[in-house]
C-alpha cells in the first residue's frame, strides 16, 4: 500500500467484535501526515501505516483489559499520540498513558479547572508563547520568559498550567507528534527570589511530566541570557533528567550566534537577533483562548468511571510520591509513581 492510501484508512484492521459492541462509537481516524512525514514516522518512530490501526487497537485492548478504571479517551487519534511518543512500543506507550493520567490526578493545583480562559493572565503576561514559524525540521518553538512573571500576582503553578495547555494544544497536530518541539527559555532578569519558587518539589513534578507523563518529543531546550543563579536552578533540575534529555540542553548565555546555530535567525524575533519582526504573543494567545472547547472532553476523561472520589485516587506517602488509586495499580504497580 502507498503512504497516501494508508493515510485514508478509517477503520481498524484488527479488534474483536465484542470490543466493538462494548465500546461507544469513536471518531474514525484519518491520517493528516504528508507523504514525507509518513516516511519520517516510519524511519524514526517505527510507525508502519499498514499496521497503524492494528497497533492502536492493541493498545486499546491493553487498556481495557488491565486498566478498565483508567477513565481515558480511547479514540484512535488520542492513543496514537502515546504510541508515537514511545516509538510504537506497546508497553512503554501504555506506561506513558497511565502516567499521563496519574500526574493529572495527583497535582490538583495544576490540573483542576485546566482550560485556556483560566490562565488568561499568564498568557497576557507573555510568560509562554509559540513562535509563528516552525524551524527547518518542522518543529514548533515554544518560548518561555520567566522574567514576565510577577510572583505576587499568582503562584508558579499558574505558569505550569499555561505551559501544559500550550503543549496540549500543540500535540493535537500529527505533524508535531512526529517532529517534536523545541524550547527556547529566556532567563534574562531572573532573580534569586524568583528562582526560589522553582524548588525541588516543583522541579521533580515538572520534569517527571515532561519526560514520562506527556506524549511529546522535546528535541532541544535552548537557554538564553541565563544569569549566574541558573547554575543553581540547573543543579536542582539535573538529577531528575534522563541522560538523553540532559544532552539536549544548550546553554548559550548572551551569545546570540550560539543560539542561531540551533535556531535559525529567519524564524526568531528581533529580541533574539532574528529577522521575524518583534515578538508578538497575540496570535498564539488568540488561538489558544479560542480553543476552549477542545479541552472540555479531555477534562471529563479525568473522572474515574466508578464510585471512587478524587480523594480515593491518592494513597499514602509524601506529596511528591503519591500513587494512583488501588483499582489502577493491580497489575503493574511500578507505573503509578508520579515521580
Amino acid at each position: 500500500m502507498s503512504g497516501d492510501s494508508d493515510c485514508t484508512r478509517t477503520s481498524p484492521s484488527a479488534g474483536s467484535p465484542s470490543d466493538s459492541e462494548l465500546l461507544p462509537d469513536r471518531p474514525k481516524y484519518v491520517c493528516s501526515l504528508s507523504p514525507d512525514l509518513v516516511t519520517k514516522a516510519r524511519e524514526e518512530l517505527q510507525e508502519k501505516p499498514e499496521w497503524r490501526l492494528r497497533d492502536v487497537q492493541a493498545l486499546r485492548d491493553m487498556v481495557c483489559k488491565d486498566y478498565p478504571s483508567l477513565g481515558t479517551c480511547l479514540d484512535d487519534a488520542f492513543l496514537l499520540r502515546f504510541l508515537r511518543a514511545r516509538k510504537f512500543d506497546y508497553d512503554r506507550a501504555l506506561q506513558l498513558l497511565v502516567n499521563y493520567h496519574t500526574c493529572r490526578r495527583t497535582w490538583p493545583e495544576v490540573f483542576t479547572n485546566l482550560k485556556p480562559s483560566a490562565i488568561k493572565p499568564v498568557l497576557e503576561s507573555g510568560f509562554v508563547t509559540v513562535l509563528p514559524h516552525r524551524d527547518p525540521e518542522g518543529r514548533h518553538v515554544v518560548c518561555i520568559r520567566p522574567d514576565r512573571w510577577t510572583p505576587s500576582n499568582y503562584p508558579i503553578t499558574e505558569n505550569i498550567r499555561a505551559i501544559y495547555l500550550t503543549l496540549e494544544k500543540l500535540i493535537q497536530s500529527e505533524e508535531t507528534q512526529v517532529n517534536g518541539i523545541v524550547i527556547l527559555a529566556d532567563y534574562k532578569g531572573v532573580s534569586l527570589s524568583k528562582a526560589s519558587h522553582f524548588g525541588p518539589f516543583v522541579a521533580k513534578k515538572v520534569i517527571g511530566i515532561l519526560q514520562d507523563g506527556f506524549p511529546i518529543r522535546i528535541k532541544a531546550v535552548n537557554i538564553i541570557n541565563e544569569p549566574r543563579i541558573f547554575k543553581g536552578i540547573f543543579a536542582i533540575i539535573k538529577p531528575f533528567l534522563k541522560e538523553k534529555i540532559a544532552n539536549r540542553f544548550f546553554l548559550h548565555g548572551c551569545d546570540l550566534n550560539s543560539l542561531h546555530q540551533n535556531i535559525p535567525p529567519a524564524i526568531l524575533p528581533e529580541e533574539y537577533g532574528g529577522a521575524a519582526g518583534r515578538l508578538d504573543i497575540s496570535a498564539w494567545n488568540e488561538l489558544l483562548l479560542a480553543s476552549e472547547e477542545d479541552f472540555l472532553p479531555d477534562l471529563s476523561q479525568l473522572l474515574v468511571p466508578c464510585a471512587s472520589s478524587p480523594h480515593d485516587l491518592l494513597v499514602g506517602g509524601d506529596a511528591e510520591d503519591k500513587q494512583c488509586d488501588d483499582s489502577l495499580r493491580g497489575m503493574k504497580p511500578q507505573l503509578y509513581y508520579c515521580y
